[in-house]
């Protein structure tokens, strides 16, 4: 009996790890699951910095999930140093998120880092912060983050 494949993993990283992050987290593995292939995935989210740090998801970030089918159970925590060679996939929400996890990223980590948006068809590179803004910025940052996710698989070699 062959030895099974180890999981793909993939973290997905914002400033706080309350809003963007933890929806990606949400849509990635509620897409995995329809797809029946969650058992190839590890997945988590965490945040550039510590603001806060075992909070649940934004309230707001949380009902755009619920309203659309996606269930979002998580506790904020930052990203640290033993990511960068636990995960294989860092992809973070925005060009300060990426250039405070290069700031971060010890010598010679091997996982992968990239903005989640460079996935995007539409070419939307950034996920903009919604957290000070309407609840529409929710509702784009989750379309968003679901054409990201489809277009990641996609690049992995899922449908």
């Amino acid at each position: 009996m062959p030895a099974p494949t180890p999981a793909i993993k993939v973290l997905f990283v914002c400033l706080g790890n309350i809003c963007r992050s933890t929806m990606a987290e949400a849509v990635f593995k509620h897409a995995v699951e329809k797809r029946g292939i969650s058992s190839e995935f590890e997945v988590d989210s965490a945040g550039t910095a510590s603001y806060h740090v075992g909070s649940s998801p934004d309230a707001r970030s949380a009902e755009t999930c619920r309203k659309n089918g996606v269930p979002m159970k998580h506790k904020a925590r930052q990203a640290t140093r033993e990511d960068f060679t636990y995960y294989d996939h860092i992809l973070c929400m925005d060009e300060e998120n990426l250039r405070d996890l290069k700031d971060m990223a010890p010598k010679g980590y091997t996982a992968t880092l990239k903005m989640f948006g460079t996935y995007d068809p539409k070419g939307d590179r950034i996920i903009k912060d919604p957290y000070y803004g309407p609840q529409g910025g929710f509702d784009r940052n989750f379309a968003q983050c679901t054409r990201c996710t489809d277009a990641f698989l996609e690049s992995l070699g899922y449908d």
